[in-house]
């Protein structure tokens, strides 16, 4: 049975694609699409709130309809309305959804308008040039439709780490707590910070426990659907999620060369088994062997020490250089969650949060910050009540009351405010001019040609009272590719500028890439890591901008938001 915020949240997503395809009233469906954001980003679990006896209608946007379906799947498995919707419509229809571009709006018009029900169907349609005589479709639509079917053919199904995070570490607690078990690690692309993992790899020692009763323990997992092989010192399981999990177990003296191996990645292991292999070593799962002599593996910077190197962090282990700076002894140190001294991207429910002022600015004083910058959306984006300047300005007082009262934190004036498509921003100068820092992001057209987009983005960093570039490529992973833009210009314009580009850590975004987070810190343009927060409960999202930070090179030096709040003020108060 659904145990995770994961499962109730796609669950509730379901039913909101379901509603929307059959035509459902356009509130019943936000209802259903805002409670499984926040379940997806709900730090506790609510199968244990509810093991406590919590009221869930005490989490924003859940009422007691909503309460009462998450409780139904915890303590059922299942959800009677989804049940239903599924016996309404054609069992296969979801599985367009999984197509790239295909929202439920257009599903529901294939549907509707073609009565495409399946993936072979929209095959078959796009094939024969049926979906570009459709409303809002068209011939360069039906085209990449096509190119999305076969891609999505030969694409391995791979989970968001945000959403493979919860089995994870479920995981690694019911396996920690069996008699005798002295390390559990996940490793594979999971502990590289991967944007997303294609499985888990889960490494075991243990003291006194036999490797077949933890196979045993690991394979009578509850939320076990399939055993696929179960050895002596090995097995693997597919959850009823879809995620599969591999598990090893290994001796204590092998702990180190496990790990190594297990978490990768290929490219980078086998650059490693080269420089052994030209000192006359080996490395293979079991340690560091020259002929048959283990001289190492407990440990796994006793692998690198091995071969001549320091311990690499596993975030760089993607063979981009890190073997030849490892060589120099030049690597970066890596930044912390602890380095952060605020966040300058967070949301109220003066536009789509779902928090006061207040509770934010408690929220982040709870995560040791010394400054939050409040950062609405502007007028343009009506689906979430965007401010005008009126209400900006009310907000701007709004924070200056409220400063005066908190002890420990600082509320910065700010706005998310819209890159309009010929450049310019979403409010006037004069409103602009009132806050602390102005955040500015692209939310439509996302489709413009590369120069068309590239220099949209540059004439709104060119603006005075430009900032900061939030979520710069616009993806969403799984669900829409970035936008295409020449990302070095926009870099070298944001240093030419002396403004910034987040990293923005809301799991569907992690933007931006590891590969832009590097070329950024080698052209010195600072970082900002924030967690787009729309609630109390979203600052947890940093833990995965801070992987994917790591993943880029990014020491405490190259981000913005490590600077105490005199600093900070100093570096964002530019002139022009």
């Amino acid at each position: 049975m659904p145990k995770h915020n994961a499962d109730i949240a796609s669950s509730f997503e379901e039913i909101a694609d379901l509603l929307e395809i059959q035509g459902a009233n356009p509130f019943r469906i936000r209802a259903y699409r805002n409670a499984a954001r926040i379940l997806g980003e709900l730090p506790q679990e609510a199968s244990r709130l509810l093991e406590k006896g919590e009221d869930l209608t005490r989490l924003p946007g859940i009422g007691d309809d909503l309460a009462a379906k998450i409780k139904e799947i915890v303590t059922t498995g299942h959800c009677s309305l989804l049940d239903r919707l599924h016996t309404e419509l054609p069992p296969a229809i979801t599985d367009l959804l999984k197509i790239p571009g295909l929202g439920p709006k257009r599903v529901k018009a294939l549907y509707h308008d073609l009565d495409v029900q399946t993936l072979e169907q929209l095959h078959r349609a796009a094939r024969d040039g049926r979906i570009r005589a459709l409303p809002g479709f068209g011939e360069k639509t039906e085209n990449n439709i096509l190119q999305a079917i076969e891609a999505h053919a030969n694409q391995t199904r791979r989970f968001k780490l945000a959403v493979a995070a919860p089995y994870a570490d479920a995981l690694e607690r019911y396996l920690a707590a069996t008699p005798g078990v002295l390390q559990v690690t996940i490793a594979g692309s999971y502990r590289r910070m991967r944007e997303t993992v294609g499985d888990l790899d889960i490494l075991v020692t243990a003291a006194t426990a036999a490797a077949s009763d933890i196979v045993q323990r690991f394979t009578g997992y509850d939320e076990v659907a399939e055993i696929l092989s179960a050895g002596t010192t090995r097995a693997s399981i597919i959850l009823n999620c879809g995620l599969q999990v591999d598990l090893r177990v290994v001796k204590e003296e092998s702990y180190g060369a496990a790990l190594h191996y297990l978490t990768g990645s290929k490219a980078h292991n086998i650059a490693i088994r080269v420089l052994a292999q030209k000192k006359g070593l080996k490395i293979n799962e079991y340690g560091v062997y020259r002929d048959d002599t283990r001289i190492a593996g407990e440990t796994e910077a006793s692998v690198y020490a091995a071969v001549g190197l320091a311990y690499i962090p596993p975030e760089l282990r993607e063979n981009r250089g890190e073997i030849a700076i490892a060589k120099s002894g030049k690597l970066p140190q890596l930044i912390a969650r602890e380095d952060l001294r605020g966040d300058l991207h967070v949301h109220t429910k003066a536009t789509d949060g779902h928090h006061s002022l207040r509770e934010m600015a408690l929220a982040g004083l709870s995560q040791g910050f010394e400054y939050l910058a409040i950062t609405e959306h502007s007028q343009r984006l009506t689906v979430a009540h965007g401010l005008d300047t009126a209400r900006l300005l009310a907000q701007c007082e709004a924070i200056d009351a409220l400063n005066e009262e908190l002890q420990g934190i600082t509320l910065l004036k700010s706005i998310e405010v819209d890159i309009l498509e010929d450049g310019r921003l979403d409010l006037p100068d004069s409103a602009l001019a009132r806050l602390d820092l102005v955040v500015a992001a692209v939310h439509s057209n996302f489709n413009l040609s590369r120069a068309k987009q590239t220099e949209r983005i540059v004439r709104a960093m060119q603006h005075p009272h430009f900032t900061l570039l939030a979520h710069p490529t616009g993806r969403l992973l799984q669900r829409r590719e970035p936008y295409d833009v020449d990302m070095l210009r926009i870099i070298r314009e944001a240093r030419q500028r002396g403004c910034f580009l987040e990293l923005n850590a809301h799991p569907e975004r992690l933007d931006l890439l590891d590969t832009h987070c590097q070329l950024a810190k080698e052209e010195g343009v600072l970082i900002s890591i924030n967690s787009d927060a729309h609630s109390i409960y979203d600052f947890a999202n940093l833990r995965f901008g801070i992987g994917q930070a790591r993943r880029g090179w990014l020491e405490k030096h190259d981000v913005l938001n490590t600077r105490p709040l005199t600093e900070l003020r100093s570096l964002i108060n530019r002139t022009m």
